[in-house]
């Protein structure tokens, strides 16, 4: 893995997990508008969809770079569009950095298979 497709996919595993967090409290102030006087949806709606759209760039970027299928691609964005995807995309993506090292380090050894 090049250094631009490492970075691309770093953005995105970085971003995906807010972008998470910041659409479960848009839930949470979605509710509590309705339930008390409190109103931070307006607030809340713009850092998600702020967040939302870097998350998309990030992904378009990232699917660009790293040449995923389409499957994989479609995968990480319908996560994005999930409550708690973010958190499983990140994971994903961390898991994916993660073996592209470990392979990396083996090609450098000479090791077969790698």
């Amino acid at each position: 893995m090049d250094l631009k497709t490492a970075t691309a996919l770093r953005r995105l595993r970085l971003v995906s997990a807010p972008e998470a967090i910041s659409f479960l409290l848009l839930l949470v102030c979605s509710v509590l508008k309705r339930t008390t006087e409190f109103n931070a949806v307006p607030v809340m709606g713009a850092v998600h969809g702020a967040l939302f759209v870097l998350y998309v760039i990030f992904w378009a970027d990232a699917w660009n770079r790293a040449k995923w299928s389409l499957k994989t691609a479609g995968l990480y964005f319908v996560l994005s569009v999930l409550p708690a995807g973010g958190f499983f995309a990140e994971r994903m993506l961390r898991r994916e950095a993660e073996d592209a090292v470990i392979a990396s380090r083996a090609r450098k050894e000479d090791v077969v298979g790698a």
